[in-house]
């Protein structure tokens, strides 16, 4: 590493704590290495020469344009189609049925999905309900997927993934809804169109005051990443966004319980899911 690149432990916590405060997003000591690597890469492709160059840079730059390039340096996006597919078994089976049968005005059943990461979550969604629930005939859907990330929303809208991404998919299913593309799979254009992708940032009240109305909100492994104050904040954004008796699934290893007393704990055949209460304002 470049002596005037170095980042020292002051540097780490100022940028740790700026951070934060502008994601929510909470780097432990034992990510010390994977924070400096790229906040190094930043300096030296801003030609800030030193951290504390960048650092003002980050903090005063009005269009918060680098901001957003170190944000998509920053996170982590790991995930594949039909990813803890028992959830989706859920939807269609057991959190559907209950929503359809509490709208007498038929309005359009909404879905967010944050994060949106490159895609594989939302996709899985809007091709779980084409194949396995037979109320799609009869009812709208709009499926809202965000994230912070703006590299990885170009990806999603794309649709390109790997093998390894779709390697959970029945053959039947990879040949119905994607094309072969060198070593590479396009998703069909009717799957592409079924999701709207946005740019959200779940700490900031002004990304996520348009959010409302949602009957389900799929946020899962991304609380893991927050710290306790942050997974609170969170939970009451979803809250907010969502109408009442809507539904919140989390990942394997998160509990609303642990987070907030808002929320209803809804255990099916299926999953344990978490409800806004029937009777919220």
């Amino acid at each position: 590493m470049i002596a005037d690149t170095q980042i020292s432990q002051l540097d780490f916590e100022k940028f740790r704590e700026f951070f934060y405060r502008k994601t929510g997003i909470q780097f432990e000591p034992s990510k010390r290495y994977f924070v400096d690597k790229r906040l190094v890469e930043r300096i030296a492709l801003t030609d800030s020469g030193t951290f504390r160059n960048y650092f003002t840079k980050l903090r005063f730059e009005a269009s918060g344009e680098e901001l957003q390039h170190l944000t998509n340096l920053m996170t982590v996006n790991e995930t594949y189609f039909f990813r803890e597919e028992y959830q989706f078994q859920c939807l269609v089976r057991s959190i559907l049925p209950d929503i359809v049968s509490r709208k007498a005005d038929k309005s359009p059943i909404r879905i967010w999905a944050m994060p949106s990461s490159s895609g594989e979550e939302p996709y899985s969604i809007a091709l779980y309900l084409l194949e396995y629930w037979a109320g799609i005939k009869d009812w709208d859907i709009e499926i809202i997927a965000s994230d912070i990330d703006t590299k990885i929303l170009a990806q999603a809208r794309a649709g390109r993934y790997s093998a390894r991404s779709v390697q959970n998919l029945p053959e039947i299913l990879l040949r119905k809804y994607f094309e072969r593309n060198g070593n590479d799979y396009q998703i069909c254009d009717e799957l592409r169109e079924a999701v709207e992708f946005t740019r959200v940032n779940l700490s900031e009240r002004t990304d996520t005051r348009a959010y409302r109305d949602f009957d389900i909100v799929f946020c899962r492994n991304l609380l893991i990443y927050f710290d306790d104050v942050s997974r609170k904040t969170a939970a009451e954004t979803f809250y907010d966004a969502m109408k009442p008796g809507g539904y919140i699934c989390l990942g394997h290893s998160e509990s609303m319980s642990r987070v907030s007393s808002l929320y209803k704990v809804r255990k099916f055949p299926e999953a344990i899911v978490y409800q806004k209460p029937l009777e919220a304002p």
